[in-house]
């Protein structure tokens, strides 16, 4: 998993092994797109692609790391699909399906047009998003692909068994394949419904990182660094898309605060809590910045990441927690609530309307949220209407709420959180 920078020459660290390790974990999307372009089988190309990591292993330590290695192992890796679709039976056909001379077929030293590989990459995001995929499936198939991610790492990030995550790329892969998916980046209508479905599954990785569903940690950082990449690479391939520079403005926004959500012990600390010295300026800085981009090119009323990223750029503006302008955080989550209308979304404009106009209203809305059933086992529900309470001096109730909501926490350091809020009431 990317827990931290490469180093700037990869060559220069000491053990070959690890060198190929690091070069492929940074280059095996490209590698993966490119030849995907060429076998039209992302399954395929993953193998392939591993071929090539096996080979560097079985060279790179005897000959020494080559000048551009991220070169090597595509070339490599095309030579490769080139050698696999000419030893097919069928060769005559697939040619004219792939509809070219694939004599003509050339394995470059280094990509010809660093478009031509962007465009791969961006294929090769909105297939593992395919929408015949289950949501579960195209997170794996995801960070397998496009986060170098192995089948064990995401098994540990999603707390599931090894072998469940290796089931669903394989059906994955298969699925794909016997569904005929096309290998590139649909327009239209098409391509506004399959881009929010990338983005929700960018979206779903860094919030796992941000505040895990389960287990001991709260944060896993290098799971949201992973998913802070995806967004960043993916505003690089679609400039002009509002919604995707809104998806990285809010996970950089967001990203600034993880050293301040945990104390020494990993404990959560609330956001009122937070150190805001320990927010980090550059990512801040980075979310405006997209922020202003998604602005730029957008056409009409913001979308949901835009807007989200709007209300975390209000937090992030604000100097102390009791500086927060929590009427235009209320008013934005207004607006979201009629762009995307959720009973999360209203949950959170409560929250922001509780510190706007007090607590008495705010538990109105939470109330009329208690029969909904995609909230039934939610504990941010009664978390929330426990804080709303005890703040009104109900604290008996509020000491229930709290209790209950620590019952539906699947994540022990938010469970301890909650049961420490329900023995505050008593004192």
């Amino acid at each position: 998993m990317s827990s931290s920078q490469p180093p700037a020459d990869p060559r220069a660290t000491a053990d070959p092994r690890s060198t190929v390790e690091t070069v492929f974990r940074i280059e095996s999307p490209r590698v993966i797109a490119a030849v995907a372009r060429v076998v039209r089988d992302v399954g395929i190309a993953e193998e392939l692609a591993q071929d090539a990591l096996v080979a560097a292993l079985e060279q790179w330590p005897r000959d020494g790391v080559p000048d551009n290695p991220g070169a090597w192992l595509m070339a490599t890796a095309r030579h490769r699909a080139v050698d696999l679709i000419r030893r097919k039976e069928n060769y005559a056909r697939k040619l004219a399906e792939i509809g070219r001379d694939l004599s003509t077929v050339t394995e470059p030293e280094e990509p010809a047009d660093p478009d031509d590989i962007d465009d791969d990459l961006l294929r090769l995001v909105f297939t593992a998003c395919h929408p015949v995929l289950s949501a579960e499936a195209r997170i794996a198939l995801t960070l397998r692909l496009l986060g170098g991610l192995t089948t064990a790492e995401i098994a540990r990030a999603f707390l599931v068994p090894e072998s469940t995550v290796a089931q669903r790329i394989v059906r994955a892969k298969r699925t794909l394949a016997t569904k005929n998916v096309a290998f590139e980046v649909p327009y239209g209508p098409d391509r506004e419904a399959r881009l929010g479905s990338v983005l929700d599954v960018i979206y779903l990785i860094f919030n796992e990182g941000y505040a895990a569903t389960a287990g001991d940690d709260w944060l896993r950082p290098s799971l949201a660094e992973d998913a802070l990449r995806l967004a960043r690479q993916l505003a690089g391939l679609m400039p002009k898309e509002p919604e995707v520079h809104g998806l990285a403005s809010l996970l950089e926004f967001q990203a600034s605060r993880m050293a301040a959500r945990t104390g020494p012990d990993g404990e959560p600390v609330l956001l009122q809590d937070q150190s805001r010295s320990r927010w980090n300026r550059l990512l801040i800085a980075r979310g405006i910045t997209a922020l202003d981009r998604a602005d730029a090119v957008s056409t009409g009323v913001p979308g949901p990441y835009a807007l989200q990223a709007a209300i975390a750029a209000c937090h992030a503006h604000a100097l102390t927690y009791e500086d927060t302008d929590w009427r235009a955080i209320a008013t934005l989550y207004g607006l979201l609530a009629a762009r995307a209308p959720s009973p999360v979304v209203e949950l959170n404009r409560a929250v922001a309307v509780s510190m706007a106009d007090g607590p008495a209203p705010a538990l109105e809305l939470v109330d009329a949220l208690a029969t909904e059933p995609a909230l039934r086992d939610y504990h941010l529900l009664p978390s929330v209407r426990g804080d709303l309470l005890a703040r009104l001096g109900r604290t008996a109730e509020a000491r229930e709420e709290f209790a209950r909501a620590a019952g539906l926490a699947r994540n022990e350091r938010e469970r301890k959180l909650l049961l420490a809020r329900a023995r505050e009431c008593d004192a």
